[in-house]
C-alpha cells in the first residue's frame, strides 16, 4: 500500500544558534511538542543532562495553542550553549506527530538521530549508551527498555529486534536512536489514514529493507503514560482501521 501523497509543510525558525563541535560523535535529538507546556521543560531539562557531550537540539512545534513555543524559545535561548547547535521551529498549522518528527530529521546535521516526544523523561547515560550500542552492533536503530511513570508505573516489555516479534504488534516505543540515512531511504516517518502507528510503520519498513535494531537491557528511557495518551483514546473501530491499515501497508504482519 503506497504513502498518502504528501502536502506542503511550512515551518518558521523561531531560535537558532551554532557553535563549535565537540568531541565524539555527534547525535541530533528531536523534540516534538504540541500543548503539552506542563511536560515540555522537564523533557528539555533531561536531554540537557545527558552525558553524551556532542549534542545538537532540534525543537520543533506542530503550532501549539498553549504557552509551548513560548516555553521553548525562552528555554533554548538559556540552554543553548549546552548544545553545538540548538534550533527551534514552528509549523504554522498541526501537521501531525509524524509531520514533527519527519521535520526535525530533515534539519538535523547528525547522522544519529534521537527522537522525543514531549512529555517523556530520558535517563542521564540514555544517548551515549545507544550511540555507542548502535555503533559497535553495526545497527540501524538502537533503543532501551523503558519504565513507565505518572497514571502507571512499571516497567516495559521491550526485548530484543525480531522480525517475526514485530509481525504479532509493536513493542518497540518511538524513543529510539535512528540513522539518519536509515530513514531517509525508506521515506522517513508515513502519513497513515488512522495516526498512532506510525513508528510501528517505520520500523516495519526497516524489516523490509533487512535493516537491523539493536535493544540496549537497560531502563534508559521514562514513558509517560496518560489518560490523553494517543492510542488510549481510539475506540475499538479505529484500532480495527489502524490495524487494517498496518496490515494493507505490511502484508506480512500477523496482527
Amino acid at each position: 500500500m503506497p504513502d498518502l501523497l504528501p502536502f506542503p509543510v511550512m515551518s518558521a525558525t523561531i531560535f537558532e544558534s551554532e557553535g563549535q563541535r565537540r568531541a565524539g560523535t555527534c547525535v541530533t535529538v528531536v523534540v516534538s511538542s504540541y500543548n503539552y507546556d506542563q511536560y515540555l521543560l522537564e523533557t528539555l531539562a533531561s536531554v540537557s543532562a545527558q552525558t553524551h557531550d556532542n549534542l545538537e537540539l532540534i525543537i520543533v512545534d506542530d503550532h501549539s495553542t498553549d504557552r509551548s513555543l513560548e516555553l521553548a524559545k525562552c528555554w533554548i535561548a538559556d540552554n543553548q550553549a549546552r548544545f553545538w547547535r540548538a534550533k527551534l521551529l514552528a509549523h504554522d498549522e498541526n501537521y501531525g506527530l509524524f509531520q514533527s518528527r519527519n521535520t526535525g530529521f530533515e534539519h538535523a546535521h547528525a547522522e544519529y538521530i534521537f527522537a522525543l516526544d514531549c512529555d517523556n523523561i530520558l535517563y542521564p547515560r540514555a544517548i551515549g549508551k545507544m550511540v555507542a550500542g548502535c555503533i559497535n552492533a553495526a545497527a540501524q536503530v538502537a533503543y532501551s527498555q523503558l519504565e513507565f511513570f505518572d497514571e502507571v508505573s512499571g516497567i516495559g516489555c521491550v526485548g530484543v529486534w525480531d522480525p517475526a516479534r514485530l509481525a504479532k504488534g509493536n513493542y518497540i516505543d518511538a524513543m529510539a536512536l535512528i540513522k539518519k540515512s536509515a530513514w531517509h531511504s525508506v521515506g522517513g516517518y508515513s502519513r497513515l489514514i488512522s495516526p498512532g502507528f506510525e513508528d510501528y510503520d517505520l520500523w516495519c519498513k526497516f524489516v523490509r529493507q533487512g535493516f537491523y535494531g539493536v535493544f540496549i537491557p537497560e531502563v534508559l528511557c521514562r514513558y509517560r503514560i496518560r489518560g490523553k495518551s494517543m492510542l488510549r483514546r481510539m475506540s475499538e473501530q479505529e484500532l480495527d482501521e489502524s490495524y487494517c491499515e498496518m496490515i494493507m501497508r505490511h502484508p506480512w504482519l500477523r496482527m
